[in-house]
């Protein structure tokens, strides 16, 4: 059986105050019971900025981690409170985390006892370290979604959909990523618009600004490419 496990880390967590990085820490536990409810996916928080998530239909992998990029860049840190470190949590205003899916195998998959072993999650693993920007003076952001498996012609198929996504988030608000968020998991736009005391006009236009459409056709061609 094939899995898609996501690997994360936030981007200039270290440089976020105390109240800031316990805000980050609940707001992800809340986000993995959302996506637990609607998408099986099991998920734990390490250290309180490192994600681990395995989602069990491997095709629902970049829907999964196209809702955690969306979630993150919409929980509210306010810029302005931030003198010396204002350009990295910049950065986290723009990226919210790095996130690898990892496509594979699981040797052992135990999530009621935390187990998660195998390729798949090397595979993440492998992609997200060495990229920390703790302690580095300059720091440089090119990319923060990636796909990898053994599949090599796989890979070389989703890099560059991965990285036009990833330069349409960076580019998204924080409204316009509630609303991805919600899109992500599903809700119509007339839910959306009640959930977030906005109008559906309001969603409808969000929407198009963000870029659901070709969103969505993303998602729906990796769900359909790996279900084959």
């Amino acid at each position: 059986m094939m899995y898609s496990v996501l690997s994360g880390d936030i981007v200039s967590s270290t440089s976020l105050h105390n109240k800031d990085r316990s805000t980050v820490e609940k707001e992800l536990v809340k986000l993995l019971k959302n996506l637990d409810d609607e998408f099986k996916v099991y998920g734990r928080i390490i250290k309180g900025d490192y994600i681990e998530c395995v989602v069990p239909k491997a095709e629902d992998g970049l829907r999964v981690a196209l809702a955690i990029k969306s979630f993150v860049k919409s929980i509210p840190i306010e810029l302005s409170n931030y003198k010396k470190d204002k350009n990295r949590v910049r950065l986290f205003k723009t990226h919210g985390l790095r996130l690898a899916i990892g496509y594979g195998s699981l040797s052992r998959y135990k999530p009621k006892e935390g187990i998660i072993d195998g390729e798949a999650i090397y595979l993440s693993g492998r992609e997200i370290s060495g990229m920390s920007t703790h302690n580095k003076e300059r720091v440089v952001i090119k990319n923060t979604l990636f796909f990898v498996s053994e599949n090599t012609s796989l890979n070389n198929r989703f890099k560059p959909v991965f990285e036009l996504l990833d330069t349409l988030l960076s580019k998204a608000t924080a409204r316009q990523s509630e609303v991805l968020y919600l899109k992500l998991l599903n809700q119509q736009e007339d839910e959306i618009a009640k959930t977030l005391g906005i109008g559906q006009s309001a969603v409808n236009r969000h929407s198009t600004s963000v870029g659901w459409n070709a969103i969505e056709t993303a998602v729906l061609d990796f769900s359909k490419t790996l279900s084959k």
